[in-house]
């Protein structure tokens, strides 16, 4: 059994949404002990999204179903930043319950945000969920094209009751079957949360 770290590092170098609020740590010595406080987007690094980051008044992170983010998933690779599509989805030959974590690069700097990066199109969400996916996750920085103002890639995902994860780091994790323990923090009413997503090998 081995444990895969698939989270990206955080730090304020850390690349984030441009717009979005940069990571920054601030620790203090009280004599006693050090005692830090942070400042970030809740998309920093590997996180999980809420439902209500892209539908008003829905579940934040701290309502979700946790037994989304643990339990057995497949690592698919599809390298490029060209959209995955139903075609790439149809090939993965999705499985009701099992949680998909897409591969599309080979090399991650988590300082640098790419201009163009991997997304789902929306027929490929609606191929995810109609199929039962538990999760879907992946290797960029959204589930849909950055510049998307309607994410409806997101929403079919939502509405299939897929959980979704981004910004991870599968540069170490080869194609195949493996455990996935992911779990976002209890942050009431949020509308993400970082991760330390793992994958537990199976052999």
């Amino acid at each position: 059994m081995t444990l895969i770290d698939i989270s990206r590092r955080v730090s304020p170098q850390t690349a984030v949404f441009p717009g979005d609020v940069p990571f920054e740590i601030v620790q203090t010595d009280i004599g006693s002990c050090v005692v830090g406080r942070i400042a970030t987007t809740l998309h920093i690094g590997t996180h999980a999204d809420a439902p209500n980051h892209f539908v008003r008044g829905a579940a934040g992170i701290g309502e979700v179903d946790l037994a989304k983010y643990f339990g057995p998933c497949r690592v698919v690779e599809r390298i490029g930043s060209a959209p995955i599509t139903a075609d790439d989805v149809a090939r993965w030959n999705v499985q009701r319950g099992m949680r998909y974590l897409a591969k599309t690069q080979r090399a991650i700097d988590p300082d640098v945000f790419p201009d163009e990066f991997a997304h789902l199109t929306p027929e490929a969400a609606r191929m995810l969920a109609s199929a039962g996916a538990e999760l879907f996750g992946i290797d960029t920085s959204s589930v849909d094209h950055r510049d998307s103002k309607t994410l409806d890639a997101h929403k079919s995902l939502l509405a299939g009751g897929v959980a979704i994860l981004e910004n991870l780091d599968l540069t170490a994790a080869k194609p195949g079957p493996y455990e996935l323990m992911a779990f976002p923090l209890r942050l009431a009413g949020a509308d993400a949360s970082p991760v330390r997503a793992v994958l537990r090998t199976l052999m």
